[in-house]
């Protein structure tokens, strides 16, 4: 399984630390009808993983405002990211998926197999289940979520925008 741009995810199923403090079983299809922002970071008690994590957590209300759900993958099981959210990261809104069998990071692309650890990857997909964008930082470089909200936006836009489009700019007429 090889998860490009243009590709409909398949199903994915995964057990999940909710913000209710619960495990689940979770499978991506649920969100179908609704954009998604699925980030991936390399592990958790890091030092970089805290800032994206905090930052997609204090930006979901505006994820929300826009019809978009997200959900977190790391490698690492759910029982970690449940001692990291209540020992140290602290609340998060959306879902964290423990990916220890390695097959959403390596589906998505996003594994270093020698390391057994995701990339810090950033899919945005839309409603019917197409990934619309891709974007994967190597290790030490945090990403933008600010960034994110944009181009999830620019996709909703239904149109062409052009470099360094905001909301609320035109988009290109043809």
């Amino acid at each position: 399984m090889s998860i490009r741009v243009g590709n409909t995810i398949p199903t994915l199923k995964a057990e999940a630390f909710l913000p209710s403090g619960k495990f689940e079983s979770l499978d991506l299809a649920r969100y179908k009808g609704k954009w998604l922002v699925v980030f991936f970071y390399p592990l958790d008690f890091t030092f970089v993983c805290p800032t994206e994590i905090r930052s997609f957590s204090e930006h979901y209300d505006e994820f929300k405002r826009l019809g978009a759900e997200v959900v977190a993958v790391s490698t690492d099981s759910v029982y970690s990211h449940k001692a990291w959210v209540e020992h140290g990261l602290g609340p998060v809104k959306f879902p964290i998926i423990g990916d220890t069998n390695h097959a959403i990071s390596e589906g998505f692309g996003v594994l270093l197999p020698e390391k057994g650890i995701a990339l810090r990857g950033t899919f945005i997909i839309d409603p019917n289940g197409v990934v619309q964008s891709a974007v994967v930082n190597n290790l030490p470089v945090g990403r933008s979520v600010e960034e994110t909200l944009r181009t999830l936006q620019a996709f909703q836009t239904g149109g062409l925008t052009p470099c360094e489009w905001k909301p609320g700019k035109e988009t290109i007429k043809v």
